[in-house]
């Protein structure tokens, strides 16, 4: 019988911390970070919670990454003040989070200059099936104008940024 007891007790712990823990994740998820900063000289993301930086990430930004971005196929990460739009659990990548990009400014210049503003700017994990590189995928900028983090990373942030929350792409 004290077996059974231990048992039991043994299997039950498991549960109630994981249920305790999914509670605590959507709590702190509801609203919390309410700003994304991303400076590109620095290739630092920043979640924001009020005026406190909740959490730091180093970043990988596109292969051109100096300067406004004009054109699609030019490898620029934008600039400017943007939010998320979508979830995109699925693609190339690991997983992505859809900026508002271009916004009403991208446009203009896209159309005064007469080319293609692009889109699909996203802060995503790694190409599927490179996995593997971890943090080795920040030596070198290689998007082409998006921001990358590693795969555990954009599992943090998927669960901390809601649909909405500005993004701020600074130089």
């Amino acid at each position: 019988m004290q077996f059974r007891a231990r048992s039991s007790l043994t299997l039950l712990c498991p549960w109630l911390l994981t249920a305790f823990m999914l509670c605590v994740s959507d709590q702190v998820r509801a609203g919390f970070v309410d700003k994304v900063v991303i400076e590109k000289s620095t290739r630092t993301l920043k979640l924001l919670s009020g005026n406190e930086i909740y959490r730091t990430y180093f970043v990988a930004l596109g292969g051109e990454p100096q300067g406004q971005k004009v054109e699609e196929g030019d490898s620029r990460t934008p600039e400017g003040v943007y939010s998320i739009v979508a979830r995109q659990p699925r693609s190339a990548y690991y997983r992505g989070l859809l900026l508002s990009y271009p916004n009403e400014q991208d446009l203009a210049r896209a159309e005064e200059l007469g080319v293609d503003p692009g889109g699909q700017i996203m802060i995503h994990g790694l190409r599927n099936g490179y996995e593997w590189m971890g943090e080795r995928h920040r030596r070198q900028d290689w998007t082409e104008g998006c921001i990358a983090v590693t795969n555990q990373e954009i599992d943090e942030i998927w669960q901390l940024v809601d649909i909405g929350t500005p993004v701020e792409i600074r130089p």
